[in-house]
């Protein structure tokens, strides 16, 4: 069994088809799994990272303003389409795989039109509520269309009925155990561990709240903090240096570009401070993980305020928007919560109540099928 997935751009897109992935290669040891992803971006770094080859195309995406340009881009983008197309063509070529699995991003237009066209099995899976243009336009065409909320639907006229999944959640931090975690961390019971980030490309004013928030409670000696400043957020060190924050070795504060051990820093925090990337959210609640989450207002149809509402309509959850966010409020959250276990303790149990654990085995079942169909 050989089967292609196709993800890019975003850890939101990329973390949940390697957790398909692997899902599958456990199951299945002799599958040949390959994926293709955008050059030049963060998958060409994690998809090897989790032990997968992977192949690239040059693709971009239309810019919806009508400027100069705008136009210009949308010119050089529609050249790019049309060389994407083929180079997907000759992937799959060689490749030769069962089934074709899209997760969205870019590169998930020309790879999914070439195998419908190449007349292999087709399925994509939509993270959020409002789906991506991608994907939107690939549902038509595409043999199965995978859901993480039946919301999206509205928004897509699928070839086929849609199926409701949720969103993977790999089995390694499904199974992970905190106290494990903990231990593998250096963090101490009576410590409370603060896991931040703004996504794997940075977010900046996530990075300044953050910045400003260790400026007043750096010195507290019964918390720790681990901090993903994204591939953007170079500058976070500059000024922790700055201010005479000490971070790294033999500190309370661990600064990272990227959380590359995802299974061992979210299963031992007490508390995360993250963007409300239908992924994230996903592993949030699959381990019940009392969090503050500060969407993107920069993603289309307003996704991740939606994406946030599922779990801070109930109480799983405290919602910032970024509008409202300073580093007095991030901070003034933190030391609430952290004087404040039990409040800890019935968001955690609020945010378990809006997890679907079997979402890894539910898209692995619709994956093997296609391939095993052929």
């Amino acid at each position: 069994m050989r089967i292609l997935f196709v993800a890019g751009g975003t850890g939101g897109h990329i973390n949940p088809a390697i957790a398909v992935a692997s899902e599958i290669k456990r199951l299945y040891p002799d599958c040949d799994i390959l994926f293709v992803g955008t050059k030049d971006r963060m998958e060409t770094k994690i998809v090897p990272a989790a032990g997968f080859p992977i192949k690239t195309v040059e693709m971009n995406g239309f810019s919806r303003k009508l400027t100069f340009g705008g136009i210009k881009n949308n010119v050089k983008t529609a050249c790019l389409a049309l060389k994407a197309s083929n180079e997907a063509k000759r992937i799959i070529k060689d490749f030769s795989p069962d089934a074709v699995v899209g997760f969205g991003g870019y590169v998930t237009g020309p790879v999914l039109r070439a195998a419908v066209k190449m007349k292999i099995p087709t399925c994509i899976h939509e993270q959020n509520a409002f789906p991506g243009v991608a994907n939107k336009a690939l549902a038509r065409m595409v043999n199965r269309v995978m859901l993480t909320s039946l919301e999206a639907a509205k928004y897509m006229k699928c070839k086929s009925a849609p199926v409701i999944t949720g969103l993977p959640v790999r089995r390694q931090i499904l199974q992970s155990d905190k106290a494990f975690a903990r231990a593998a961390l250096g963090v101490k019971p009576n410590e409370m561990l603060v896991l931040s980030m703004g996504g794997s490309l940075g977010a900046r004013e996530i990075n300044n709240a953050v910045i400003g928030m260790l400026s007043e409670l750096y010195k507290e000696k019964d918390i720790k903090f681990i901090h993903a400043a994204g591939q953007y957020g170079g500058f976070v060190w500059d000024e922790l240096k700055k201010r005479g924050i000490p971070y790294g070795k033999n500190t309370n504060i661990d600064l990272r570009e990227y959380i590359n051990d995802m299974d061992i820093c979210l299963p031992a925090c007490d508390l995360v401070i993250s963007r409300a990337g239908a992924s994230s959210i996903s592993e949030i609640s699959a381990l019940g993980k009392p969090s503050i989450l500060i969407p993107s207002p920069n993603v289309a149809e307003n996704h991740q305020l939606h994406n946030a509402n599922t779990l801070a309509s109930n109480g799983g959850a405290i919602l910032i928007e970024e509008k409202d966010l300073t580093p007095e409020i991030l901070a003034d959250t933190v030391k609430r919560l952290k004087n404040h276990p039990e409040e800890l303790n019935e968001i955690s149990k609020k945010a378990s109540e809006k997890a679907k654990i079997n979402a890894l085995s539910e898209i692995c079942k619709i994956v093997i099928s296609l391939a095993e169909y052929k």
